[in-house]
């Protein structure tokens, strides 16, 4: 299942999103972390020091090295300078799966260690000075939407991204990669505002959206967001001296961690795995060539120097009974 977080600025999801990862470490589940937000917090949320979540390599340095690995032998593609950060896969491109061995995780994932497993973490790198002026964030998480493109996931495997802040999330077609999409907002205004956008952005594209409500105090915070966000609201998070503890580096066992925030955290993974029985592999694929032909017309072609949409297999259509060409 692929999980996104998202919400405003100092929402608390990237908080959210890692206290998720932990909870299905814990329970066993494979899992893949991905620190896609410009603010590279994920890291550390998942307990690593600033030396290592610096020394993490990052996926949009990479970006040679996945295209290379994820063309394969598409014939469709003539080389991985020609792929954008929207091509689509093909007979003949290389398919990822979760747990599964190869080029870009060997390149891009890390281990980290948490109560009850290990999660690979890859991060996209954050906005350096070498940046500023001359480059958009988005062609670090065209990575990441590369990934995802070409990734074949079934039930109980979790791919979990913490996204950018805001409504940046859809400056790409990354937004409809996402079986489960958990907006985080706070009980005021501001925090709703977010959700107000993303709602109507994604409402012509099929995406599952549920509101996690956060820093919540009390029933009239409740009654806000119920209001506010209606039945989209799922749970609601409140004070919690255990990621008081995390976030000074300091966490307790994550079996410590309070009864009702770990029931919001299963309620989390029971909506997330009740999504996949609303898959539609023929939608997702028709998806990811709506957003490459347009990213196509506005961009590609001219950068590129060729017809990105030859790239396009119209016989193709990614599923788990896809096999993954060696």
């Amino acid at each position: 299942m692929k999980i996104a977080f998202v919400g405003k600025g100092g929402s608390g999801k990237t908080t959210l999103s890692s206290l998720f990862i932990r909870h299905l470490a814990a329970a066993g589940a494979p899992v893949v972390a991905i620190d896609a937000d410009i603010n590279q917090h994920l890291g550390p949320a998942l307990g690593l020091d600033e030396a290592e979540a610096a020394a993490l390599p990052a996926m949009g340095d990479r970006l040679p090295l996945i295209k290379d690995h994820l063309r394969g032998s598409n014939p469709r593609i003539a080389s991985a300078e020609t792929m954008i950060k929207t091509t689509p896969p093909g007979t003949g491109s290389r398919l990822v799966r979760i747990g599964e061995p190869d080029a870009i995780h060997d390149a891009c994932a890390r281990p980290v260690e948490l109560d009850g497993g290990t999660v690979p973490l890859m991060v996209t790198g954050p906005f350096t000075d070498a940046d500023l002026g001359v480059a958009c964030y988005h062609s670090k998480t065209g990575a990441v939407e590369l990934f995802l493109n070409h990734l074949v996931d079934g039930p109980g495997e979790y791919v979990v991204v913490d996204m950018t802040a805001g409504s940046d999330s859809f400056a790409s077609g990354m937004f409809t990669r996402f079986d489960m999409t958990f907006l985080v907002a706070e009980p005021t205004r501001k925090g709703v505002s977010v959700y107000r956008q993303y709602k109507e952005y994604a409402r012509d594209f099929g995406v599952t959206l549920k509101v996690v409500g956060n820093k919540v105090q009390g029933p009239d915070d409740v009654d806000f967001l119920r209001a506010e966000v209606g039945d989209d609201l799922l749970v609601t998070v409140g004070h919690s001296d255990w990621v008081r503890a995390m976030e000074k580096g300091r966490p307790p066992r994550f079996g410590l961690l309070e009864d009702g925030n770990a029931r919001a955290l299963a309620a989390l993974r029971a909506a997330a795995d009740a999504t996949y029985e609303l898959r539609d592999w023929e939608r997702y694929t028709r998806q990811m060539v709506h957003f490459h032909l347009r990213n196509a017309q506005s961009w590609g072609n001219e950068r590129t120097g060729a017809d990105l949409a030859a790239q396009i297999d119209p016989g193709f259509v990614l599923g788990e009974s896809v096999a993954t060409p060696a």
